[in-house]
């Protein structure tokens, strides 16, 4: 109870899957030039929805 669950349209499913691909190709090319852990910074995107106080991170729902 109490949990919210938002609905993410497909298109954006889809653009985000597109990033991500888009993101793993540079780096096969080009890659990170100070590697510490081999992983990039995971910090999540947040962005306004539809009002001030409206935000999510880069989490898809299914």
């Amino acid at each position: 109870m109490g949990q919210v669950i938002q609905f993410i349209p497909k298109a954006e499913r889809e653009r985000l899957r597109l990033i991500q691909e888009a993101r793993a190709m540079y780096d096969s090319v080009f890659p990170p030039s100070n590697p510490i852990n081999g992983q990039r910074d995971q910090t999540p995107i947040t962005r306004s929805a539809t009002g001030p106080n409206v935000q999510r991170g880069d989490h898809i729902l299914l």
